[in-house]
Order: structure tokens, then sequence, then C-alpha cells
């Protein structure tokens, strides 16, 4: 089998984490990097990884020096997967300018950065290659309750995705992203007492809520977005680029 190699940002945890696993599961050689890097290296131990790296995506010029070094010391990289992100519930009218710079500072800025500097890498070595940025089904509606900031970061990589895709076909590089649902994630167990606190109610009413809104009757898990990358990443998408998939148990259809 041919070697190839795939990088994921925000890999400590959650659906990083998963995209991960489920990509070494299919024979890649994953560098697993996050801000934290204990839980990276966490991540590596999991999937038998040739390594791991601390990767602060606001940090453009530690972006570009640390897909520099993986590449020099790992060889060319086939796959590459921007999905750090975060989130902080509050009412729009709540949510303060620093609130606002951080979400759209590490999702939206975060992912064009790490996006453009994979990229970058990518057309140096010549061998194409698939990028795909984790998004949101609130990258594709506003009818998300307290998340206004979170929404316009998520709606950004949504159209980044289609600028990059039609700016890199000529080098080989398919672009695409993921738009997940109510994925169960420490992430989400922190958004269920945001949201629980802000409606008057408890954390299982407002996860009753999640499931009663998902057609499918059930939680996402992040083993459903990783299997949706995997797929982007594969042959069988080898003439999809520039989409942004829907992985949302039909929570959100367009």
């Amino acid at each position: 089998m041919t070697r190839r190699l795939a990088v994921v940002t925000g890999a400590g945890s959650g659906i990083g984490a998963a995209i991960a696993r489920e990509l070494a599961e299919r024979g890649y050689e994953v560098l697993p990097t996050d801000i934290d890097a204990a839980s990276a290296a966490a991540t590596a131990a999991a999937c038998g990884s040739p390594g791991h790296y601390r990767l602060d995506v606001t940090d453009a010029a530690g972006v570009g020096e640390v897909i520099t070094e993986l590449t020099t010391v790992h060889g060319p990289m086939s796959v590459f997967v921007s999905n750090a992100g975060v989130s902080r519930m509050r009412r729009f009218l709540d949510i303060s300018p620093e609130e606002l710079d951080r979400t759209l500072g590490v999702n939206l800025r975060g992912a064009f950065l790490a996006s453009q500097a994979a990229a970058r890498a990518m057309v140096r070595a010549g061998n194409g290659g698939c990028i795909v940025n984790v998004a949101s089904m609130a990258g594709k509606q506003g009818k998300v309750p307290f998340l206004a900031d979170y929404v316009a970061s998520k709606f950004g990589v949504v159209g980044l995705t289609q600028a990059m895709a039609v700016e890199l076909a000529g080098y080989g590089i398919r672009v695409n992203s993921v738009c997940p649902g109510y994925v169960a994630t420490p992430m989400q167990e922190r958004e269920l007492a945001w949201e629980a606190e802000l409606r008057g109610t408890t954390p299982e009413a407002v996860r009753g809520l999640y499931i009663a809104d998902t057609p499918l009757g059930r939680v996402e898990q992040p083993e459903d977005v990783a299997r949706a990358v995997a797929f982007l990443v594969s042959d069988d998408a080898s003439f999809i680029t520039g989409e942004s998939l829907a992985v949302n148990g039909g929570a959100f259809m367009d």
C-alpha cells in the first residue's frame, strides 16, 4: 500500500480524535495536533501514530512552522483535516467583542491559516491531496439558539471551503467540509449546561430537544463524522470538491 500521511487539528478529543482513529484504522499514518500537547499525545498513542504536535491555529507563524516541521520529518501529507474549534453559548445581545474575536479567531481565521499552510505544503510537494474543513450544521442555517458568533464563523468555513476548492483544483487538491449536527463531545457537554441555564431547564431536557430535532432519533457520535471525513478523502469521492456534506441525522436538510 502507498504510504499516506494525514494531519488532523484539534485532535486531542471529540470529533478530531475520532477522525484520527478512523483514518489510522484505514491505513493512514496520522499526526494528531492540538493546542493541548498532552491530549494530542494521547490520541497519537491510541492511533499508533509516528508523532504528534502542539498546534495553536491562531498563531499564523506557528502554524506554518509546525506544518513545515512535520512534513520535513514525516514527508508529504496526503490529507489535512482542519477541525480545531471553540464555542460559548450566549444570547446575541450579550456576546462581547472579545468573545466574538475568539470564536472567529479559532473557527474561521484558524481554519484559514491552517488550511492555507497545509495547501502550501501540498503544492510544494506536487502530489495533490485532500483537505477537509470541519464546519457545522450551524454553517448552513442561522436557526441555532445562543450561538450567533459560532454561526457566523461556520458559515465562513463553508464559504472558505468553496473558495479553496476553486483555487486549489489546478494543483490536484480537493477541498470539502463536513457539517455535523448535535455531536456527543466534551464541547456538547459544556453547551448542554450553558443552554440549560439560558433556557431555565436541565441539561437532560436540552439533550431531549436535540434528539427530538433529529429525525434519526439519537445524538450523533464523533465516529459518524469521522466516517464521513474518511469517505471524502477516499478515492470514492475523487470527483467531489467544494461540497459541505451534512452529517446530522436529518436535523437540517438542504
